[in-house]
């Protein structure tokens, strides 16, 4: 019998060394690169079911990008170093990432944390930056890599990278990533830092692994899955937040606060992530609806649809994600069991417990505006799907 008691876990890709020109356009060792408005800090209009929540979102997240723009503005600089490659290909894929878009949220994380523990400005003091983009290409090698994994076609609405330049070159591109973002880690010279990053670097693939061994598996356990997700997504969460209060040089107690933050706050995004799939048009989601459902993927949606389901139900989702045979018309039944056994809210419910926990987690932080805005970005992250 599957269990849904509350358990709250607290524990711009660019290669060039030219500037953006401020209208959000950049060159890539000569491949044009226009960002979408997104990336303009403009709000980004959607239509259909949704939309509203996820403006809502994207304010939020903004606001916390606009209070950091200096920072976020050095962080870019940084990734423009560290993605000059002479090896065309490298750039060609990085324009592609970019074009796509992406909220940048865990270097804004990263940046953030540095500043809620007083790091110092100036130029002399730039590991934030630094460490803000080895957790930017940390995150999207492994982005690359799951696309393939997952044979996924779209990613941020956009052509994924590996449907446009072939499964090799993303594979490869992703190693290259995480080739730069240790020696990221290795000019910080910290090895505490070195050991929190390179830890959640393996935690990932240990997630993704996880992942791989439960799919198409509807034994599969609530736990299991908590376990699945915190890997996949909210180890680096915590990590990005958490190296913000070691390059601060502050009290374990405040890493351990910044990192029950980052924990909570991937778990919420990636419960979010999971209903949206089931529960979002195309426009908002930025990815094919129903992809989760067509790989077998096991999210808390369709377990909490299983487990309250009649056994006829049952019978359904035994063949389509068991046995992996699906009719066209799967797809729709799926969303019509989901939204009868209230599976989306079940699973919202526990996003808004991690995103509570998250905000409480910063508790232990004098009430400034930055705090509120880190606060303000846990409760939105469960409002994109409301």
């Amino acid at each position: 019998m599957v269990s849904f008691g509350l358990t709250v876990i607290l524990t711009p890709l660019i290669c060039s060394t030219d500037q953006s020109n401020g209208a959000g356009e950049f060159n890539l060792l000569g491949v044009a690169v226009t960002l979408p408005e997104s990336e303009k800090t403009a709000t980004a209009k959607h239509s259909g079911p949704g939309a509203s929540a996820q403006e809502g979102a994207e304010a939020a997240l903004r606001e916390l990008s606009n209070y950091l723009a200096d920072d976020m503005a050095a962080c870019n600089r940084a990734i423009v170093e560290r993605m000059d490659s002479p090896v065309a290909l490298i750039p060609q894929l990085a324009a592609h990432l970019v074009a796509a878009g992406g909220k940048r949220l865990r270097p804004l994380l990263t940046l953030a944390s540095a500043r809620l523990c007083d790091y110092p400005a100036g130029p002399e003091h730039q590991r934030h930056v630094a460490l803000a983009a080895c957790v930017e290409f940390i995150h999207t090698a492994t982005l690359l890599h799951d696309d393939v994994v997952d044979e996924s076609q779209l990613r941020r609405g956009l052509a994924s990278a590996n449907a446009v330049f072939g499964n090799k070159a993303s594979v490869l591109v992703g190693d290259f990533l995480f080739a730069r973002s240790f020696q990221l880690m290795t000019d910080d010279g910290s090895l505490k830092v070195m050991a929190i990053l390179s830890s959640a670097s393996a935690t990932i693939a240990e997630g993704e692994v996880l992942q791989m061994s439960t799919q198409n598996d509807l034994s599969t356990s609530v736990d299991q899955y908590l376990t699945v997700i915190h890997g996949k997504t909210a180890a680096l969460f915590a990590a990005a937040c958490r190296v913000g209060a070691v390059v601060a040089k502050r009290p374990e107690a405040e890493e351990l606060a910044l990192e029950a933050y980052g924990t909570n706050l991937g778990m919420a995004f990636q419960l979010v992530d999971d209903a949206l799939d089931y529960a979002a048009d195309q426009a908002v989601l930025g990815k094919t609806v129903g992809d989760d459902f067509r790989e077998g993927k096991i999210t808390l949606p369709v377990l909490a649809a299983y487990a309250a389901g009649s056994e006829e139900d049952r019978q359904f989702w035994r063949r389509v994600i068991e046995e992996s045979e699906q009719a066209p018309e799967d797809l729709d039944h799926a969303l019509a069991l989901i939204a009868r056994t209230d599976a989306i809210g079940i699973t919202l419910d526990r996003a808004a417990a991690y995103a509570r926990a998250a905000r409480e987690a910063l508790d232990i932080f004098p009430d400034t505006h930055l705090r509120r805005l880190l606060q303000d970005t846990a409760s939105y992250t469960v409002s994109r799907a409301r």
